[in-house]
C-alpha cells in the first residue's frame, strides 16, 4: 500500500537491540544461502508455509515509491524518494535479530519501465538482491506488483491494455526468480483491486457488482496461469492472492471467488486497518472523526470476529491467510493504543493459524539506521505474538 500518500478503494494510511555490527554472528547460525533460495519443498503445503512465516514486516514507502516529481532516473532515486535510506543487507539482517521471519517487498514496476512494458534490467537486478538479503538471513520475501501510480484503476475502462501491461510485468518477473526456493512468495496485487467506479459497498445497490468482482478475479486467474507456466520452481511456488481490496468483509463475500491453481499452493492476503478513524486519521476528516484510542470491549470483540470470519471463509477451507499490512499511524495516538492494536492484531492473527505483516515506513517503529525495533516494549509485545 502506499502510505502518507492518495491511494485509490480504500481511505488507508502509513501507518532486537542487537546493533548491526553483530551481523557475523547471525550469519553464522544461518543455513547456507543458497539451500534457502533455491530449496523447493514438494510435500510443504501452503498452510505449513503460512505458519511457519511467523510476524512479518512491509519494507514500505521504498522500492514502491514513484511520481512524476522524482528526481534522476536511477533505481536508487526512487528508493529513497519517500524517505527512506538505500536498502542494506545490515538493515534486512536486523528485521531477522528483531524476531521477524518474513519481509513484504512492495515494488512499483513502472519506474524504469519502456513503452512496451519492458522492465529495466537494473530495477530487477535491485529488487533481486534486496530479496536476496531476506532469504540469506532464513526469512521469507513477498513481492508483489504495489500501487505503482495508480494504472490498476484503468482495468475498469480499458482491459485488454492494463491486462497486456499486467502479464508483461508478471512474465519478466517470474523469469527473474524462476530458480527460487519456497522462501519467496509472489503477491498478485496490493490493495487496488477494487473498482469503485462500477460498484462500490456504500451504493445501496448490487448494479455492477459482479463486473467489479470479475475483473478482480480475472486478473488473480490471469497471475497464477501465468506463474505456474513460467518455467522452473515456478510451477510448485506458493503464491498469495489478493482479495478484493484486501478488506476483510469484501473479501469474505461470496463474489470473491480464488483463483483454479493446479498445484493447490495459493493464500489470500487482506490488509487490517480497522476502526479507519483510529488507525488512519491523525485528525477529523469529512467521513470520520479522529479516534486516539483503542482497544474497548467492544473494539477487541469486533477484531476477533474479523479474524474469525477469515479463519471460516478461508483457513478452515484450506485456503491459509495472509494479513499483508496491518498497522496504525502514530501521530496523535495514545501510545498504549498503538502498541495495544498492533499486539492484538498479530496474536488474533497468529493464534489462527495467520501470518500478520506490520506495515512499516522509515523510522516508525523499525529504525533503519540502528537496524533495531524503536520500542522495545512493542518489540516484545509483538514477539509475544509468535
Amino acid at each position: 500500500m502506499q502510505k502518507l500518500h492518495s491511494i485509490p478503494c480504500l481511505l488507508l494510511a502509513a501507518v532486537l537491540l542487537v546493533g548491526c555490527g553483530a551481523q557475523e554472528t547471525v550469519q553464522d547460525s544461518r543455513p547456507p544461502a543458497e539451500s534457502v533460495r533455491t530449496s523447493m519443498r514438494e510435500d510443504y503445503t501452503t498452510a505449513e508455509l503460512v505458519s511457519d512465516m511467523g510476524l512479518g514486516i512491509n519494507l514500505g514507502n521504498t522500492l514502491e515509491a514513484c511520481g512524476d516529481w522524482i528526481q534522476g532516473d536511477s533505481v536508487t532515486s526512487y528508493e529513497t524518494a519517500w524517505g527512506s535510506p538505500v536498502v542494506t543487507e545490515e538493515m534486512i539482517a536486523g528485521y531477522a535479530k528483531a524476531g521477524f521471519q518474513t519481509v513484504r517487498i512492495p515494488v512499483a514496476w513502472s519506474n524504469l519501465m519502456a513503452e512496451d512494458y519492458t522492465i529495466a534490467p537494473e530495477l530487477l537486478e535491485r529488487v533481486e538482491t534486496v530479496v536476496q538479503y531476506v532469504l540469506d538471513n532464513d526469512m521469507y520475501a513477498i513481492v508483489n506488483l504495489h500501487w505503482d501510480g495508480g494504472w490498476i484503476a484503468g482495468f475498469s475502462t480499458d482491459f485488454d491494455t492494463c491486462m497486456e501491461k499486467y502479464t508483461r510485468i508478471w512474465e519478466q518477473v517470474t523469469d527473474t526468480f524462476q530458480d527460487y526456493g519456497d522462501h519467496l512468495i509472489l503477491e498478485s496485487l496490493n490493495e487496488e483491486g477494487c473498482f469503485d467506479d462500477l460498484w462500490n459497498r456504500y451504493s445501496g445497490s448490487d448494479s455492477g457488482k459482479a463486473e467489479a468482482y470479475g475483473i478482480v478475479n480475472d486478473i488473480n486467474q490471469t497471475f497464477v496461469d501465468l506463474v505456474r507456466n513460467s518455467g522452473g520452481n515456478n510451477a510448485r511456488r506458493h503464491l498469495l492472492i489478493a482479495g478484493y481490496a484486501t478488506d476483510v468483509d469484501l473479501t469474505c463475500d461470496e463474489a470473491f471467488r480464488m483463483p483454479e491453481d493446479p498445484a493447490g499452493r495459493c493464500a489470500v492476503s487482506v490488509h487490517y486497518y480497522s476502526p479507519a478513524t483510529f488507525c488512519i486519521l491523525e485528525e477529523d476528516a469529512d467521513w470520520g472523526k479522529a479516534r486516539s484510542r483503542w482497544g474497548s470491549p467492544r473494539e477487541q470483540r469486533v477484531l476477533e470476529s474479523d479474524m474469525d470470519k477469515l479463519k471460516e471463509t478461508f483457513a478452515d477451507k484450506g485456503v491459509p491467510v495472509i494479513i499483508g499490512e496491518y498497522g496504525c499511524v502514530v501521530r496523535n495516538k495514545e501510545e498504549e493504543s498503538v502498541k495495544l492494536f498492533l499486539s492484538s492484531v498479530a496474536g488474533a492473527a497468529r493464534s489462527r493459524g495467520m501470518c500478520p505483516v506490520l506495515w512499516d515506513v522509515t523510522d516508525v517503529f523499525y529504525d533503519r539506521t540502528a537496524c533495531q525495533m524503536k520500542d522495545e516494549d512493542l518489540h516484545q509485545r509483538l514477539l509475544a505474538a509468535k
